[in-house]
Order: structure tokens, then sequence, then C-alpha cells
């Protein structure tokens, strides 16, 4: 499996005033793993991702089609970043279901996953605004980063 793993600090205003990191600051969370990943944001742009990036070339637009968090411990605040692991669940036609694994900080034993998630994005052509499908070269590139996607709780 090819997770790639994303230092991601938290910021006193991500927490709650239970002391733990609130809901809606998770999204920015999994968004910034996003950005750095696909975007090379902070230098941490992925080889092979970040080439084939969304949006490059002006041409195209991407949007958030679902997200789904299953919150599985509360998140502290935390001096040390958060090791968010991120993969590709799903490579569809015109969108990609990307994963991501929140866990404690790199070293800290045992690990502890604080949540799991998924974010469908669509990637959207600039001109018609309307959903394009996949390039060769994007498939090409982002598939050595696929893998199982999540698979959330059952709901009673």
């Amino acid at each position: 499996m090819t997770r790639l793993h994303v230092p991601i600090g938290l910021r006193w205003n991500d927490l709650d005033a239970y002391g733990h990191v609130n809901n809606a600051a998770m999204l920015t969370l999994l968004e910034e793993s996003r950005i750095s990943v696909f975007w090379g944001g902070d230098g941490f742009g992925v080889e092979g991702l970040s080439d084939a990036a969304f949006g490059l070339g002006g041409d195209t637009i991407t949007l958030i089609a679902r997200q789904e968090v299953e919150y599985l411990a509360p998140i502290p605040y935390l001096r040390e970043p958060l090791d968010v692991q991120l993969w590709i669940g799903r490579l569809g036609g015109a969108s990609i279901e990307v994963c991501y694994e929140v866990c404690s900080p790199v070293g800290v034993d045992p690990v502890v996953v604080f949540a799991r998630a998924a974010s469908t994005i669509v990637l959207v052509d600039t001109v018609s605004q309307k959903p394009r499908r996949m390039t060769d070269a994007e498939r090409e590139a982002w598939s050595a980063f696929v893998d199982a996607p999540i698979v959330f709780a059952k709901r009673s």
C-alpha cells in the first residue's frame, strides 16, 4: 500500500471549548494535507501526483462533491504534527476519492488513529463548467497511489 505521510501541525484555533480538535477544523486539516500532496504546498509535493496535479494549465478546477469523516478518538492539542496518511481509494471517470487516516505524531507508540475520512473530488472544465474525464497521464500518475478505499462503520 502506498500511503503518503503528511505532517500537519495543530493551531490553538483548531480546538473547541472541550480542548480537542473541532469537527469543522478537521475538514481544514484534511484540506491542508490534500493541498500539500496534490499542489506541492510547503514543498511537500509528491512526484507523480503533483506533476499531474489538478488544475495544472488552468483549464481544470476541482470541486469537493462529498466528504465523510468518522471520528474514532478526540484529538487533544499536540505540539508535534499529526501524521495524516493519505491515498487514493478510487479513480473514477471524472472523480477521485482521496482517503485519509489522521494519526498521532510519528514516533508515538502506540499509534492512535483519531479519524478516518474520504473526499470525492470532481475534475471540472473551466470553460464549460462541467465535469471532465481524467486524462491517461493523470490516471497513470495517480494509479501508483491507489489502494482500498475507507470502509466506514455501519450505521444502525
